[in-house]
């Protein structure tokens, strides 16, 4: 098992700030449960609102991308969102990562 910090996390949060910063986008999704810290961190950071459900224009959010169930589903109601994780499990193919790792190791988040 691979224990994520939340120093970690504030990595995670200025390296997709950085990344983000100077695009637009309606608002932040922040995918229930796992995706909403980093959600509610990305909207105060980049100064867009959290919403209560994404939309075309969003940064729709997670913190892993391991088998794709859950940013697939999304992605067939919004295929022009931009999508990103804090960690995938794969190469990112139409979704970022914050961070690859490449393991099948659990992952506890904070």
């Amino acid at each position: 098992m691979k224990e994520l910090s939340w120093t970690q996390f504030d990595r995670c949060v200025d390296t997709l700030v950085e990344r983000f910063r100077d695009q637009s986008f309606s608002g932040i999704y922040g995918v229930p449960r796992g995706g909403l810290c980093l959600g509610v961190a990305l909207s105060h950071a980049l100064q867009r609102p959290l919403q209560h459900q994404p939309d075309a224009d969003s940064l729709i959010v997670d913190d892993v991308y391991e088998s794709g169930r859950t940013l697939l589903a999304l992605r067939s109601h919004w295929p022009e969102a931009t999508f990103v994780v804090w960690i995938s499990k794969v190469t990112p193919v139409w979704w970022s990562a914050a961070e690859l790792i490449l393991t099948s190791e659990w992952l506890l988040f904070p």
